[in-house]
């Protein structure tokens, strides 16, 4: 039997279920929420949603959001669905489904994903349901790429938070899939130190200019910085 614990996003705003073995949330899917700029109504996918915490914070921001989690796991859907309900958010839900294997009816205005990226040569961790979230095939990341763009409408905006040695993979997955402009927002431990992750997004058929942006420092001498804690504990948005 799965255990579950009980705990909060967003300082409590958001009310959040998570397995007690496995994968467990951390900063990346806040910043990944807080790094997509949906607006009330608009459609948003999720691949690899697991317990759903990007999409609950991403309602929390945009009330009114509509959204669908992709989560191959059926029982971490299953809990992202009792998530989404204990938090009264009737216009998202989960599936248990493959990314790659999806096959989207109506078009999505965002696509976001926090994918697997450790290298599939490496060693997996023994808890299956770890390594299914973090481990990666040679052509997993172009994969959800390209599955995602194909369900986003034309000008829909893909947003993903990687670590910054998967950079040029996920960068070139972009351009092969259509999706142009690119924008980069790296995330800095501290200040000084080289990004360990970085934001990266861009519009399906887009014809922007490619960006490197100013980039967010996670922690100072005293914790958090509270430029951070603006994103991970009240919310705010994030320029990407």
């Amino acid at each position: 039997m799965n255990e579950v614990t009980d705990g909060t996003l967003l300082n409590g705003r958001v009310r959040y279920r998570q397995f007690a073995t496995g994968h467990r949330s951390g900063f990346e899917p806040v910043l990944l929420a807080a790094a997509v700029p949906a607006r009330p109504g608009e459609r948003v996918l999720e691949a690899g949603t697991g317990a759903g915490a990007a999409l609950l914070c991403l309602a929390a921001r945009v009330p009114g959001v509509a959204g669908v989690g992709v989560e191959i796991d059926p029982a971490l859907a299953g809990l992202a669905n009792e998530n989404f309900s204990i938090n009264g958010l009737n216009g998202i839900s989960a599936m248990a489904d493959d990314i790659r294997q999806l096959n989207a009816g109506e078009k999505f205005d965002h696509a976001m994903a926090n994918p697997p990226w450790h290298d599939a040569s490496g060693t997996a961790s023994p808890d299956a349901r770890r390594a299914l979230a973090h481990q990666a095939g040679d052509e997993l990341l172009a994969d959800w790429v390209g599955a995602m763009a194909a369900a986003l409408r034309p000008r829909g905006r893909l947003t993903l938070i990687i670590p910054a040695a998967a950079l040029a993979r996920a960068a070139a997955a972009m351009l092969g899939a259509g999706c142009r402009g690119v924008s980069m927002l790296p995330l800095w431990p501290r200040a000084g130190q080289a990004a360990g992750q970085i934001i990266i997004a861009a519009r399906k058929g887009g014809k922007s200019p490619d960006r490197l942006l100013p980039g967010l420092i996670l922690h100072d001498a005293s914790g958090i910085t509270p430029a951070a804690q603006a994103v991970l504990r009240d919310g705010a948005a994030l320029p990407v």
